[in-house]
């Protein structure tokens, strides 16, 4: 056989290879448009946490369903209404996806001086009271926060009542496994409040969750 004959044949098959991998076995996220996806999944630590109905949250409450979590505290003035009223306003349409697990929505506050359980429960009611928030120690919080690709501070001293605490305005996304897979990151305009894209993130969830 001729090496032309050989480079012909190599040619064709990969080819159909391309076409294979294509049609039939489309990579997965392959029609996401928005989300920064992770080159892996990443594990989250173990982590202990008290939810708004004073119940322990830990890492096997976000298995078995895709978790939509945002992370702020209920004294901020701008980003965190605004985010949890946009997800509030996509919650119907993300309930209506035909996903093999359900979705979910959390709010972890990084302010457990002032963000008491009662206080949790008051504050996520106003925006839909299906919605999970949590807090706990910041021996927790810190590491679980990093894992997920965020970050928080207190930007201020917390002598002042008022103080304020700088956190990420990403919604990380949390598979059925209980990995973190990939966040949508705000669009940063000027003289605009940095939030995720509602309706972004649920056009790339009716993908994910149903993959």
């Amino acid at each position: 056989m001729s090496r032309l004959s050989v480079a012909l044949i190599a040619l064709v098959a990969l080819v159909i290879g391309i076409v294979i991998a294509i049609n039939i076995a489309p990579p997965k996220g392959s029609e996401v448009q928005y989300i920064k996806l992770y080159p892996q999944a990443r594990a989250l630590p173990e982590f202990t946490l008290t939810d708004s109905d004073g119940q322990v949250l830990t890492n096997k409450n976000l298995q078995q369903q895709w978790t939509l979590v945002f992370v702020g505290y209920t004294f901020c003035p701008d980003i965190c209404p605004t985010t949890l009223a946009d997800l509030s306003s996509i919650y119907p349409q993300l309930q209506s996806i035909d996903s093999q697990y359900p979705i979910k929505v959390a709010f972890i506050s990084v302010d457990p001086a002032r963000d008491t359980t009662e206080r949790l429960a008051e504050y996520i009611d106003f925006f839909e009271p299906d919605f999970i928030a949590a807090t706990g120690q910041h021996a927790d919080l810190f590491p679980l926060v990093r894992a997920m690709g965020m970050m928080y501070s207190n930007s201020q001293s917390t002598d002042d009542p008022n103080y304020l605490v700088d956190h990420s305005s990403s919604v990380v996304l949390i598979n059925p496994q209980g990995n973190v897979i990939g966040r949508f990151k705000p669009d940063f305009t000027s003289g605009k409040v940095p939030v995720s894209d509602s309706k972004r993130i649920l056009h790339d969830m009716s993908i994910l969750a149903t993959e």
